[in-house]
């Protein structure tokens, strides 16, 4: 493939969805814990050949749009029209200012696009100047009339279902919806289409199965159970902290500042709840335990907000392609009471984790005045966290 080839994406999201179901536009649904579009648009921001992507959504749901691609890298979004078609023109004006050789064009509610089918995109429009990726058919395919009797059996050897990313030489495919623009033409189901209506020649190059769209309730449920079956490898790990008070007039409980007569004595910020719960995900994880990676001897860590700790163990199980499924931590104290702070708390660790507060349990016991948390010397927590990897031997 030509290296210097400038290469951009457009991301169509302004659909409304509405066969697949409650929930708002399925592009902002998660799946897997993911929204969809958060997932169709990392492929291509993340891919070392892709110079620019542009979105295009309804500008109603500019919030959503914001929340859901949140840490990934995109163009402005441009807003979209009421067709695919006119979505698509008004990405590509959009880009124009990019001057790119090739575009990619990705439907949004494709969530699984792999590098390996953007490469052989980019690739094959540089090669030929217009090209899809097709899978073939593998079931028998009728042609039937109005009345619903079988009129004809095509044969399937010949047969290929179209797919997105469609690639196109910019300044071609760019011409070419203008032109359907300028002629009133809007019916026109992909760009491939509209590019054979124009005269060009479209090839074709290697799909994916697992590439697929999301269009009815049914493919988020197969889609969900697909992807928790990859994650077969389910672990709990259990966590403790202790700390004792000294002077102050807070203390920090699962990231939330909490008035208190006394602070805690400890290198960081003392956050006993968080610590638990970062030794139970790193002890899912087989994978030492919160002193081995934030030793107290690193003066780095002094007075160190503990959030910082949880988003790192986080991280961790990300990175091994994982999920947190669930987060649970005790507190164990006479005072400060915990009870009125319950959900608080839930809703600090979720934002920290970014779990859904569903997954986040806190919860809180006494140990009837015996031992140092009975007498009020200081506070423990116990935790537990669920996680589930892709299965490894």
């Amino acid at each position: 493939m030509a290296k210097s080839q400038r290469t951009a994406v457009v991301l169509v999201a302004a659909g409304r969805g509405l066969r697949a179901g409650a929930g708002g536009p399925k592009q902002y649904r998660e799946i897997g814990g993911v929204p969809v579009i958060y997932r169709a648009m990392e492929a291509f921001s993340r891919h070392a050949d892709v110079l620019a992507v542009q979105p295009v959504v309804n500008p109603d749901d500019s919030a959503m749009f914001t929340a859901a691609v949140a840490g990934l890298e995109h163009e402005p979004p441009a807003n979209g029209g009421a067709t695919r078609q006119a979505s698509v023109l008004a990405g590509l004006e959009a880009l124009a200012k990019h001057k790119p050789d090739i575009v990619l064009i990705h439907d949004a509610a494709r969530p699984f696009v792999s590098a390996g089918v953007i490469s052989r995109a980019i690739e094959a429009a540089t090669r030929t100047g217009a090209a899809i990726p097709v899978v073939p058919v593998t079931d028998t395919i009728k042609v039937t009339g109005e009345s619903g009797n079988v009129e004809g059996t095509p044969d399937r050897a010949s047969l290929r279902i179209a797919q997105t990313p469609q690639s196109f030489r910019f300044d071609v495919i760019l011409e070419a919806h203008r032109r359907a623009a300028r002629d009133g033409r809007s019916d026109f189901t992909d760009d491939a289409a509209i590019a054979e209506w124009a005269g060009l020649t479209v090839a074709t190059f290697e799909g994916d199965v697992a590439n697929m769209k999301l269009t009815t309730p049914e493919d988020f449920v197969r889609e969900e159970a697909r992807l928790a079956a990859q994650l077969g490898d389910i672990r709990t790990g259990t966590g403790y902290d202790v700390h004792a008070f000294g002077e102050g007039d807070h203390v920090m409980l699962c990231g939330v500042r909490v008035p208190h007569t006394r602070g805690f004595l400890a290198h960081s910020d003392g956050d006993v709840g968080l610590h638990a719960l970062v030794d139970a995900i790193l002890g899912a994880l087989a994978d030492g335990d919160i002193g081995s990676h934030f030793p107290p001897s690193d003066a780095k860590w002094k007075g160190a907000s503990s959030d910082q700790f949880l988003k790192y163990a986080i991280e961790r199980v990300t990175a091994r392609g994982g999920r947190v499924a669930n987060l649970d931590v005790t507190m164990i104290c006479e005072r400060p009471k915990i009870g009125p702070l319950r959900d608080t708390m839930r809703a600090s660790i979720a934002e920290i984790s970014g779990v859904d507060i569903s997954r986040v349990a806190v919860k809180a016991t006494t140990s009837e005045r015996l031992g140092f948390t009975g007498r009020e010397e200081g506070i423990a927590a116990t935790a537990s966290a669920t996680i589930r990897l892709p299965w490894s031997v």
